[in-house]
């Protein structure tokens, strides 16, 4: 997602590392075998993911896991260079915890939905700031999220701000995206244009761009993120799937925009070419695929900067 860590939460959580498959780390998924519900006869959910920080970057902000019947996948916004967030934390040390946080609601209520989750993670991860940050700040860091839970006869989703879901119900793909920033950001993109020209004209506006991209985080006509404001996660987009009979869920990918620019952006592949690959050659080969584009084809992104960080976490299903 364009625009100092501590904890790191249980599970697959491995920030700049790159992760082929689930291990069961739960109480309850600690039972099971890797790949397997715990505690039920239910499909079985495989999972498969990679995550790499941005060529030449030490730190990744995106972040995959999983805890038991729940994958995830988040992108912590980029600060720009220059501008303050009113925070003493970043954005990879508010992913490790909002992951970990979303771990711990979970085992705590498994019966909740996702988004009520979600809020109690967020605010959770207020108290984990402290009183040195404002919380207030318009700055404050961020993060999309893109959750899949499989609860054995079918599969919840949420999708909050750009980190797309990708499903295959039934032999037929489509993408679930969430294009609220997008829009602010073509709105933002004609203000930042209509700044008188000069000088330094490239710069002022978008440094002028992204305090008003800012100021529309979490509100009504803007965007919605998770931030520090838990009712945030009850503006993502939601929906359950089947596990079982002919129009049943086959396949997930939940990705970062970072991974998803291969198809809005680069155009390399569709949605159901994009599963097809990583389901046949591995999550690495898109980002591999992602790479080589963002180095061969610049003139294709619509981002800011040349490369980003990028994950993907593929999610089978099988009978139990």
């Amino acid at each position: 997602m364009a625009a100092a860590h501590r904890g790191v939460p249980a599970g697959d959580a491995r920030p700049g590392r790159t992760a082929t498959a689930g291990r069961a780390t739960t109480p309850a998924e600690a039972a099971a075998a890797p790949g397997t519900r715990a505690g039920s006869a239910g499909p079985t959910m495989w999972v498969r993911s990679a995550s790499a920080a941005a060529p030449g970057r030490a730190v990744n902000e995106d972040l995959v896991f999983r805890f038991g019947p729940l994958v995830g996948v988040l992108d912590g916004a980029t600060v720009p260079e220059g501008f303050a967030t009113g925070c003493v934390h970043g954005p990879a040390w508010y992913v490790r915890h909002l992951a970990a946080r979303i771990g711990l609601a979970a085992a705590a209520r498994p019966a909740a939905t996702l988004a009520s989750t979600l809020a109690a993670a967020i605010l959770a991860v207020r108290a984990d700031h402290g009183t040195d940050c404002d919380l207030d700040h318009p700055g404050t860091p961020s993060s999309t999220v893109c959750l899949l839970r499989e609860s054995g006869e079918e599969a919840d989703w949420l999708v909050l701000c750009d980190s797309p879901l990708v499903l295959d119900v039934g032999g037929r793909v489509r993408a679930v995206t969430d294009d609220r920033l997008e829009h602010a950001v073509a709105d933002l993109r004609r203000t930042a244009s209509a700044l008188p020209s000069g000088p330094d004209d490239p710069v002022t506006r978008f440094r002028r761009a992204v305090t008003l991209q800012r100021e529309r985080m979490n509100r009504t006509h803007g965007y919605w993120v998770a931030a520090a404001d838990p009712d945030a996660a009850y503006h993502a987009i939601t929906g359950t799937e089947p596990l079982r009979g002919p129009g049943s869920l086959r396949r997930a990918a939940l990705l970062t925009d970072g991974a998803s620019c291969a198809v809005e952006q680069f155009g390399l592949l569709d949605w159901a070419g994009l599963l097809d690959l990583v389901a046949a050659e591995g999550p690495g080969a898109l980002l591999d695929r992602v790479r080589a584009a963002e180095r061969d084809r610049p003139d294709r992104l619509r981002r800011h900067k040349a490369t980003d960080d990028a994950s993907v976490v593929l999610c089978e299903f099988g009978s139990g």
